[in-house]
């Protein structure tokens, strides 16, 4: 029994290499950054950032504050953190503290401004019932897009979920489930108006220098040349790169990893940091 066990161990290991391998191959063969097509950054000249708080969240307030073209940037949240506050100190940022994620008159006039939402707030499914997640991260979402749109008036605005890569309507995991269910809601929401919603499916993320630890470096050294890893921060670079290219990117699009590091190799490209 002992060998049984050893050798199909050994021929599941192999097949994992030989995967690994092939994915490795197919990364390496990638031509490079997506062309850096037209691009009209006042699409993203206000942006609103809802989760900046959490480990993705905290990377797309960096991105967004290094953004040379973005001029407002509002993070709506419960309470502070460090980014958040260096924001702040350097005028960069407008802090709103806000309670209620289903409700958000309070904050219309703010959103009439807005241009770009990025959207990050959520909480592990780990001791969550499918309940409580769904109204986290599809209810309190939907509610604010059904908010905004009532209190905006501009003509091309656009809204980016952070999803997950394995989100499905008919998946056997809840969360993947109701992530799914959120990204074609808001895409149902946006249908006929200003509004484009894109969601981002990463596979490993790799937090920002504050939520850092050796873990996360040995994971992202694995799935990063097999274009299965992306950081926090690039995730809101490409927001960026995607706001800018309006339409070229339609209500509904769904981004899996490959095609988050293009778009944020694109706008790095695109401002000289490559």
């Amino acid at each position: 029994m002992t060998k049984i066990v050893r050798r199909s161990f050994g021929i599941l290991f192999g097949s994992i290499v030989l995967l690994y391998l092939a994915l490795l191959l197919i990364g390496l063969g990638d031509d490079g950054p997506m062309e850096a097509r037209n691009v009209d950054t006042s699409l993203h000249g206000t942006i609103a950032i809802f989760g900046a708080t959490g480990t993705i969240g905290d990377g797309l307030l960096k991105a967004a504050m290094n953004d040379p073209d973005t001029d407002k940037i509002y993070v709506v949240t419960r309470r502070p953190s460090p980014r958040i506050e260096e924001g702040v100190a350097s005028g960069r940022v407008t802090m709103m503290i806000h309670k209620d994620y289903q409700d958000y008159s309070g904050i219309a006039e703010v959103l009439s401004e807005v241009d770009t939402v990025f959207w990050a707030i959520g909480l592990s499914a780990v001791g969550l019932d499918e309940e409580t997640y769904r109204e986290i991260h599809a209810d309190y979402p939907l509610s604010l897009v059904d908010e905004w749109l009532d209190a905006s008036n501009k003509t091309s605005l656009s809204f980016h979920y952070v999803s997950g890569s394995a989100a499905k309507l008919d998946s056997r995991m809840m969360w993947a489930r109701e992530k799914a269910r959120a990204e074609a809601e808001l895409t149902k929401l946006a249908a006929g108006s200003s509004l484009r919603a894109v969601s981002y499916r990463p596979f490993f993320i790799l937090p920002t220098e504050a939520e850092l630890h050796f873990g996360h470096r040995v994971l992202y050294a694995i799935f990063s040349p097999i274009k299965l890893a992306v950081t926090a921060q690039s995730i809101g670079d490409a927001m960026l790169e995607v706001s800018a290219r309006g339409q070229q990117v339609p209500n509904g699009a769904i981004l899996e990893n490959a095609d988050i590091l293009g778009y944020s190799q694109a706008y790095e490209s695109r401002l000289g940091k490559d």
